[in-house]
């Protein structure tokens, strides 16, 4: 041996791959997702009544063919993380629903998750753009954003409570 150790990449194991939102898993990363959103937002716990309020207000059930996409990241099989998308119009196509579980975190999934999202708006519903819509306390996604090319423009939507909109150009295959 010549006193050289290799490990693994950070990613070995993972995979991320289109699921139905309506599928139990996705159902149980969406909890997730809003009970850490509802905790960050108001600095406070939460109930399941009330995540699940959250949940009936803010459906996801549009996160299907042909108006939009669901994502599931697993690591060796079990879920981890997820991503949505959602068809704004020919052109563009709406992040929504980023989520990596804080087991995973800072090992490169979030950028995994954004790269398919990414992909699939370009390739598979031809968006040449891909925007998003996020909170001022949640400065590592804005981070992440602008780290993988996304701009800060004008409001798009009419969400309450975002804070932040993002835009990135995407090149379509081909």
């Amino acid at each position: 041996m010549n006193g050289v150790t290799t490990n693994p990449p950070r990613t070995a194991g993972w995979t991320v791959a289109t699921h139905p939102v309506s599928a139990p898993e996705s159902a149980d990363l969406l909890r997730r997702y809003y009970t850490e959103l509802i905790i960050r937002y108001y600095g406070r716990p939460t109930t399941d009544a009330e995540v699940t309020a959250v949940l009936a207000e803010m459906p996801s059930d549009d996160l299907v063919r042909p108006t939009g996409e669901f994502l599931v990241a697993r690591r060796d099989g079990a879920p981890v993380g997820c991503a949505g998308l959602r068809v704004l119009d020919t052109a563009t196509v709406e992040l929504t629903r980023l989520y990596v579980g804080p087991e995973v975190r800072g090992q490169g999934l979030a950028a995994r998750l954004l790269d398919e999202a990414e992909r699939i708006a370009a390739a598979d519903f031809g968006a040449d753009r891909i925007r998003l819509d996020t909170r001022k306390d949640l400065v590592e996604a804005r981070a992440l954003y602008a780290r993988h090319g996304y701009a800060e423009i004008e409001p798009y939507n009419d969400n309450d409570l975002a804070d932040h909109w993002f835009q990135k150009k995407l090149r379509r295959p081909g």
